[in-house]
């Protein structure tokens, strides 16, 4: 049987923004308007990530004559809000492959028809399922993914004699000798082991958690073939990666001291040169080669847990505005992004006319003719991609945000008392997923 909150997503007259559903559901399907050749775009981008998006967009240009409105948006969802209030959503959104429920719930999106978007043979029909939604729809065109991956101060890690860490016990051991043993050769008791964004706010303790509780087995969700779910988090293997998690938290140098209250804005030790572990994603590689010099930058396979070495993907999806009639121009718009040409311009880091250097918005390509290394010319990426081809995504089929923060909490309470009970912390945290499952309508 169908999810019974799937069924809402049928009807357009039932979505929950009313006025661009109907207007989606009015266009039924057609291109709308032939003579407006042009776009509107949005992607989260800064200055520099801007530069990769206009040279995409400007080659796109050039081959088909339609003119690409562009803006870099930080403030991202903020300011679609105020758009979606007006029923005038952009053309096109880029945004993370995580927001799809939320979209999609909403009615901001459209869905998609896979066999319209050219070049679809080429993005490897699992990273298309990862964007389908509650109703069994497509509504999202994949445009680049990541993983979380490992990343080294290579020559503190030598200074010291270590080998590259390839298990958890000998990562922390790896964390210590770094805050003990003087890694930088300044005779100061001034590093420390691992960086670790700690905080609730934003779910990022879940999002730095999240690959060890995967390699120990575990995981928060598990979805059923109608689109309901279930709670798995109450498990041994979940509660092996939490008891892990807290013991780095309590053990003096192996985090930078306070981490259980920083977020990413908070956390510049690695480049800095004052910690040397970061389990993050490949967009920090650039920051991090610039800061410290490539050459002391190490991104190693991750350090297996008691099931493995999996990790946690994340990644940016196409999605088609609901208000939008030019679905002629959108489908067309991203089969060019999802091309190996497209894909390849977005991994440049050569400077626009005013001198400017772009960052790289795709990071490991969804198309399975670019090679992300080769393309770089960075063989670091090689090892980020293999991260990504044994990773796990978070369900994206639901709005995952409520879910990612009663995870975060409850992290970030137990990591915060190393007195804290750790299979009673995670029966709670359990329990709080499967209440929101229910007012969700998603519990099976």
């Amino acid at each position: 049987m169908r999810n019974p909150r799937s069924m809402r997503f049928v009807s357009c007259a039932a979505a929950a923004s009313i006025l661009l559903t109907v207007a989606a559901c009015a266009s039924d399907g057609e291109a709308g308007d032939d003579a407006d050749q042009s776009l509107e775009v949005w992607a989260r981008s800064d200055e520099a990530s801007a530069v990769s998006w206009q040279f995409m967009l400007d080659e796109f240009t050039e081959q088909t004559g339609i003119e690409v409105e562009y803006q870099a948006v930080q403030e991202f969802d903020t300011q679609l809000q105020a758009r979606a209030s007006q029923g005038d959503l952009p053309d096109l959104l880029v945004n993370d492959a995580g927001s799809l429920g939320n979209y999609v719930a909403q009615g901001l999106v459209l869905p998609v028809d896979q066999a319209a978007i050219e070049g679809n043979d080429e993005v490897p029909q699992r990273i298309w399922d990862e964007s389908i939604g509650p109703d069994g729809e497509l509504y999202g065109v994949p445009f680049s993914r990541q993983a979380s991956i490992t990343i080294l101060r290579k020559d503190w890690r030598e200074n010291l004699g270590y080998d590259v860490p390839t298990t958890w016990d000998e990562l922390t051991e790896l964390a210590e000798a770094f805050a003990t043993e003087d890694p930088d050769g300044n005779g100061e008791d001034d590093t420390y082991g691992m960086v670790v964004p700690g905080s609730a706010q934003s779910g990022y303790i879940y999002r730095w958690a999240n690959p060890y509780i995967l390699q120990a087995g575990g995981d928060a969700l598990e979805r059923s073939e109608d689109g309901t779910f279930s709670v798995v988090f109450d498990s041994p293997e979940v509660n092996e990666a939490v008891e892990w998690v807290q013991e780095q938290f309590c053990t003096e140098g192996v985090t930078v001291p306070g981490s259980i209250n920083l977020t990413t804005a908070d956390t510049p030790f690695f480049q800095q040169g004052t910690a040397g572990i970061y389990s993050t994603g490949p967009y920090n590689i650039s920051t991090f080669s610039e800061a410290v010099g490539a050459e002391n930058v190490e991104i190693i396979p991750a350090p297996a847990g008691p099931e493995g070495t999996t990790a946690w993907a994340e990644g940016e999806n196409i999605y088609f505005g609901a208000s939008s009639d030019k679905l002629e121009l959108q489908q067309q718009l991203a089969s060019f992004l999802i091309s190996a040409e497209a894909q390849e311009i977005g991994m440049s880091n050569e400077e626009n006319d005013e001198g400017v250097a772009a960052q790289a918005v795709v990071r490991i390509p969804v198309n399975e003719n670019v090679d992300a290394a080769q393309v770089t010319g960075d063989e670091r990426l090689a090892v980020a991609q293999e991260a990504y081809a044994d990773s796990e995504p978070f369900p994206w089929s639901i709005d995952y945000l409520p879910y990612r923060q009663i995870v975060a909490d409850g992290l970030n309470a137990i990591a915060a008392d190393c007195n804290a009970d750790v299979a009673e912390g995670v029966t709670s945290i359990a329990a709080q997923l499967q209440e929101q499952l229910e007012r969700d309508e998603f519990a099976g």
